[in-house]
This record gives structure tokens, C-alpha cells and sequence, in this order.
């Protein structure tokens, strides 16, 4: 198991009692490097909204073990937050709350010169998500190949 992955689920089976104590939801939990600094990140929800007492409950809570247990050799900057508007679909749960809601869809790689898609989650399974477009085709997109998949929202 690498580093980070190693962080990342030290620090979820922490936090999954508290979720679960205060009917919280575990979105994710990321351990990156962006622009020379890293970041372990909580991303939290909860029914009707996250508060700012919510996120400074376990903000505290995580800040106090991580300082008890010291396991992150590297410096880094702790944040706990709600995922946002447009969150990202990890895990089976998200992908099957997000049925039949708009999604946007970036890939590695351009296919027919195009890296982003938009359009409603019809399916997905252990290696494919399926999108239907406004005219009603549909394209379907090898997991792998997803760079980033998220709710998409509108201004």
C-alpha cells in the first residue's frame, strides 16, 4: 500500500465512527500535493447541509488524533469541508445517488479531439459509466479513462 493511500485510510477509519456518531456522511478523504504543499483533505456531508460548527466538531476531533498519532511525516495543511456544489463521484454510493442527475465528465485522454463531456448518468458499473445526451444518444465512457467525474451545476 502507498503512502498516501496508507494516510488517507488511517485517517477514514477514524473518522467513520464520528460520521457515524453525528450522522455525518464520508464523501472522501485525499492526501495531495498541490504546488509544493500537501494537503490532507475530509470532505463531509450531512441531510439538509454541512455547518460551520460541523466542520470545526471534527476539524478538532481529526486535528487532535493526527497530532496524538504523528503517522504523516510530511508537513501538510488539514482541511475539513463539504465536498461543494460540484463533488466528485468516487465510490458506489455517489455514482448510485447520482443516477439520472447531470454529470460532467473530463478523461486523460481526448476522444475525437474532445476531453469533456456533459450529460444525465444513466448506468455504470465496475468499469463503465454511460451518460444520455440532450438529443438523446448516449456515450459510454471506460472508468479508466475518467479523469474527473462530477454533479455538474448551473449559474
Amino acid at each position: 500500500m502507498a503512502r498516501r493511500d496508507e494516510y488517507e485510510s488511517r485517517v477514514e477509519k477514524f473518522l467513520i465512527p464520528i460520521m457515524e456518531e453525528n450522522n455525518f456522511e464520508l464523501v472522501d478523504v485525499e492526501y495531495v500535493k498541490e504546488a509544493g504543499t500537501w494537503y490532507l483533505r475530509a470532505y463531509i456531508d450531512k441531510e439538509g447541509g454541512f455547518t460551520v460548527d460541523d466542520c470545526e466538531m471534527v476539524s478538532r476531533r481529526l486535528s487532535d488524533w493526527l497530532d496524538k498519532e504523528d503517522f504523516i511525516d510530511d508537513s501538510y495543511i488539514l482541511e475539513v469541508s463539504s465536498p461543494g456544489l460540484g463533488r466528485p463521484l468516487k465510490k458506489e454510493k455517489d455514482f448510485k445517488r447520482s443516477l439520472g442527475e447531470a454529470v460532467d465528465i473530463k478523461l486523460y485522454r481526448a476522444i475525437e479531439r474532445q476531453k469533456d463531456f456533459s450529460g444525465i448518468l444513466t448506468a455504470y458499473d465496475a468499469d463503465t459509466v454511460t451518460i444520455r445526451y440532450e438529443d438523446g444518444s448516449e456515450s459510454t465512457f471506460n472508468r479508466k479513462d475518467i479523469a474527473l467525474i462530477r454533479l455538474a451545476f448551473d449559474f
